[in-house]
């Protein structure tokens, strides 16, 4: 039985032809996403420094690099998509198509991006501030498009909806320059309480970083069969609620706990 070698050889090097080409085709694609996506972080990181340099708010360029980001990503899959064949035109009518369908299917996802430029434009509360919203207390680290970040005070990351943020009661601790630690004071039977508001006050005022205007207030909240209660009430910044709070435990400890 005879073959065709010569058949077989051009059949082989019409397929290897074809194997090159598309072995060039792909590593010409692998470049190409490569370097585009260096440069869309180096567009990231001069956007960044840029707006910074002009004193940009930290929200609004984080806001405004992740918008990009997400553009110049798309841009990227289209060119690919171009470089390989592909009809861009109808691409493109095809994502809008998928748009649609995607919004109506996802309206909690269109959502959350509306809520988030209204979060950029009314700016209750920025990048850095200590805030409680949708059910969680912490610092924003980020206002993404669709969530925030926020990190709680036992340092762990959480991503919050920006649509639940939007919709629900928004406490920001950082918007003023003070606030207030509650505490109480438990007296035994017989402590006179004004002789104990008076050692109280004295001592708050001893505790570093609480602000003497307003001053601490330290008066009678309650009557009970232990004796009576007082509401200390000491003011500071924000950042030092949290040292302020246990010195002033620490305070009432000593003052009258056991000897």
């Amino acid at each position: 039985m005879n073959f065709d070698t010569s058949n077989l050889q051009t059949m082989a090097d019409a397929l290897l032809a074809q194997l090159s080409t598309a072995g060039l085709k792909i590593l010409g694609a692998l470049v190409l996403f490569f370097v585009g996506r260096w440069l869309i972080r180096l567009a990231d990181r001069m956007l960044k420094a840029t707006f910074l340099h002009q004193k940009l708010d930290h929200t609004l360029v984080s806001y405004l690099a992740s918008s990009l980001n997400v553009l110049l990503n798309i841009v990227l899959i289209v060119a690919l998509l171009g470089y390989f064949g592909i009809e861009t035109t109808s691409f493109a009518a095809l994502l809008a198509t998928l748009g649609i369908a995607i919004g109506a299917a996802w309206s909690g996802l269109l959502a959350n991006f509306a809520a988030g430029v209204f979060l950029v434009l009314l700016r209750p509360f920025k990048v850095g501030d200590f805030v409680t919203t949708g059910a969680v207390t912490g610092t924003v680290k980020e206002i993404g498009l669709f969530s925030t970040l926020i990190i709680t005070p036992d340092n762990v990351l959480t991503t919050v909806n920006n649509n639940r943020i939007f919709s629900d009661n928004i406490q920001n601790f950082s918007a003023t320059p003070y606030r207030r630690v509650e505490r109480a004071a438990q007296l035994a039977p017989g402590v006179d309480p004004q002789a104990a508001i008076q050692r109280l006050k004295t001592g708050l005022g001893t505790i570093p970083n609480v602000v003497g205007d307003p001053a601490p207030e330290v008066e009678i909240l309650d009557f009970g069969p232990g004796g009576t209660v007082l509401a200390v009430r000491p003011y500071c910044h924000n950042d030092h609620y949290w040292q302020v709070f246990f010195d002033t435990n620490a305070l009432i400890a000593r003052e009258f706990g056991p000897t």
